[in-house]
């Protein structure tokens, strides 16, 4: 029997969105561009979409830009500001998702090192949030951009980015906020935060991959990465993918996460009792419900990974995104634990499909899995 319990990689396509992708392809697939009236029904797609994800997330229609995914998100919002502005401080966490910290450090190191740029990573506390003030106190007068997410792709910690965004908009700093993990697992509202830009992802919620959104405050001005035919107002060109969008947009709400921390709690509190030296990390913080980030001291996460595939479990180890190095969770040690600590965890996040027989089943599987390697190792079980 296979069991997916990966959701924070990608979370399989609900029918709402699938239905309506194909339906915007069979019934809309003009150019939305185009001024004819196949353009007009694709761009009535886009536009009541935009529209949709506007009201969710509580913005502006005019803010929503229409994008890759979160990663391009990302970028653009990056590179706008720092492409742009004098050299100074950009503060970031450590904790971050690599496609923030990687264009940040690239950004810095491409720059002369007497240019003046500055890159401060605020780590986390053990529970894996990081502090405000901390946050707040690193912000200088040459602050040129500050970034942060709403909450932890590895652990699921919620980050306190409200107090740090209200410092940055009274002192004139623009701020971007990964909100990727946290759209349909909590409150996500663009208005209330009054940011500058945020980036969300559609298949983090049930949508198709390769489809996501930049949410950018009024008056702020983007310039292109890739500048083209001037699409999205001029602010990312390239034919937009219609059906990804309206996919999307028919995802928004449909999985009830909040759901899923029932069979979240029992997962961590059987694997406790059955394994008493498992750590769950950022266990005492406010989490999303779905995730739980396991070290299982003296187990090789990537082994684990691949044994408990071969039982039939879709589990992750760190983020899904560089599941292909074997390095140690960035998240970890930023948190301050040791590398063979932090190499021997394993994320789980549930969804919509996930059961207590899931929880009950992948405990079991785990107990199993540690005492064959052991056994393997020539250790006692």
């Amino acid at each position: 029997m296979k069991r997916y319990l990966d959701h924070n990689a990608t979370c399989p396509p609900v029918r709402e969105a699938l239905d309506a992708m194909l339906q915007a392809a069979s019934e809309a697939s003009g150019n939305p561009s185009s001024l004819h009236w196949a353009g007009r029904a694709a761009r009535r797609v886009v536009d009541d979409a935009r529209e949709a994800l506007a009201r969710y997330v509580d913005c502006e229609s005019g803010s929503v830009v229409f994008t890759s995914g979160g990663t391009e998100s990302n970028n653009i919002a990056i590179h706008s500001v720092l492409s742009t502005c004098k050299p100074g401080r950009i503060v970031t966490t450590a904790i971050e998702h690599p496609a923030v910290l990687k264009p940040l450090q690239q950004f810095v190191a491409e720059q002369p090192a007497d240019a003046g740029w500055e890159l401060i990573q605020v780590r986390p506390d053990q529970s894996g949030v990081v502090s405000a003030d901390q946050m707040i106190r690193s912000v200088s007068d040459d602050t040129r951009l500050v970034c942060m997410m709403l909450v932890n792709n590895e652990s699921g910690a919620v980050q306190p980015v409200q107090p740090v965004a209200a410092h940055c908009r009274e002192r004139g700093v623009p701020m971007l906020v990964d909100a990727v993990q946290a759209l349909g697992k909590g409150d996500v509202h663009f208005r209330h935060l009054d940011v500058d830009f945020m980036s969300l992802s559609g298949h983090k919620i049930g949508g198709p991959k390769g489809v996501g959104a930049l949410l950018v405050r009024r008056g702020v001005r983007l310039h292109e990465l890739t500048p083209g035919g001037g699409q999205e107002r001029g602010r990312r060109s390239g034919t937009e993918n219609v059906p990804a969008i309206a996919g999307f947009a028919a995802a928004l709400g449909v999985i009830d996460f909040a759901a899923q921390a029932p069979v979240r709690d029992a997962f961590e509190q059987q694997l406790k009792t059955e394994i008493p030296e498992a750590e769950i990390i950022a266990e005492d913080a406010l989490r999303t419900a779905n995730t739980s980030l396991v070290v299982l001291p003296g187990m090789d996460g990537e082994t684990m990974l691949m044994q408990l595939d071969l039982d039939g479990f879709a589990v992750a180890s760190g983020s899904a995104c560089s599941s292909g190095k074997r390095e140690a969770s960035h998240v970890l040690l930023a948190m301050g634990i040791p590398d063979m600590r932090a190499r021997s965890s394993i994320r789980v996040s549930f969804g919509p499909t996930s059961s207590m027989d899931d929880a009950q089943a992948l405990v079991a599987a785990l107990v199993s899995v540690r005492r064959r390697l052991k056994g393997m190792a020539g250790l006692a079980a």
